[in-house]
């Protein structure tokens, strides 16, 4: 597939997981966009939308928790000349799925990415502080799941946003092998030395624990209902979007471990 002229890929939320590594792949065509960096971007501040996309082509959109906002953000972006968005979905979003509905609808070329749960979830975010405090409890039972590591994501993301050919198309994306949550941390614990009880928490209880930690009641129910699904069993299924787009299959646990913060 052949490169595009891009003079300028803005990148949302370019201090997270997927945001900072599409930042450092795209190099100086990245223009990274956060509350705080120097173009600044807040989905609660639609003053911040217009000059953040001004002289952009492409948008990397890591979207807020309200679909409107999407909406209304993708009519500036177009209205201003972008002519390509790549979004970050999720597995098992719907086809009428009002983010993805909002890329779609635009005008624009566009690009889904669904990806599964992050690798970078255990020591860079949702999981993190409870590996490091040594019990982590999910309601995830025996569950297996295929963890992906962010970096597949970012460059998933960079060919999209910057090779023809990728317009239209919904990537499901995922690691190459299934893991339990106590096998993941029983690898995190071979290479750090440092055991890692699981706890199978009843669901209910789960979400009380992401409320008490700030997160809003949508998410957590929405984060505790996509665990259970794991315990159920339906999110065990490997998908080949990595493969589709890289040409490789998906870096395995162990790589994510060697570059991890646990390394």
């Amino acid at each position: 597939m052949s490169a595009i002229n891009i003079d300028s890929v803005l990148v949302l939320g370019a201090t997270g997981k997927t945001g900072r590594r599409v930042t450092a792949l795209l190099g100086p065509a990245a223009r990274p966009a956060s509350r705080s960096a120097s173009t600044k971007f807040d989905w609660s501040d639609q003053d911040t939308w217009e000059p953040a996309v001004a002289g952009t082509t492409a948008v990397y959109v890591v979207p807020p928790e309200n679909p409107v906002l999407l909406s209304e953000f993708v009519r500036v972006a177009v209205k201003a000349g972008v002519t390509r968005l790549v979004l970050l979905s999720m597995r098992g979003a719907p086809d009428d799925d009002p983010f993805e509905a909002a890329v779609k609808d635009s005008g624009a070329e566009w690009t889904i990415l669904r990806p599964t749960w992050f690798m970078q979830n255990f020591d860079e975010d949702i999981f993190a502080p409870s590996v490091e405090h040594g019990e982590l409890a999910v309601p995830a039972g025996e569950g297996v799941h295929p963890f992906i590591d962010a970096v597949d994501i970012a460059e998933v993301a960079v060919v999209a946003l910057t090779q023809s050919g990728h317009h239209g198309q919904t990537y499901d994306l995922s690691g190459g092998e299934v893991l339990s949550f106590p096998d993941v941390l029983a690898r995190i614990t071979e290479v750090t030395g440092k055991p890692v009880r699981y706890v199978d928490l009843p669901e209910a209880e789960f979400t009380l624990v992401l409320l008490a930690h700030g997160y809003s009641e949508e998410i957590a129910e929405l984060v505790t209902m996509l665990i259970v699904l794991i315990r159920e069993g339906k999110e065990a299924h490997i998908a080949d979007g990595v493969q589709r787009v890289l040409g490789r299959a998906p870096r395995t646990f162990a790589d994510y471990l060697g570059s991890s913060k646990f390394a």
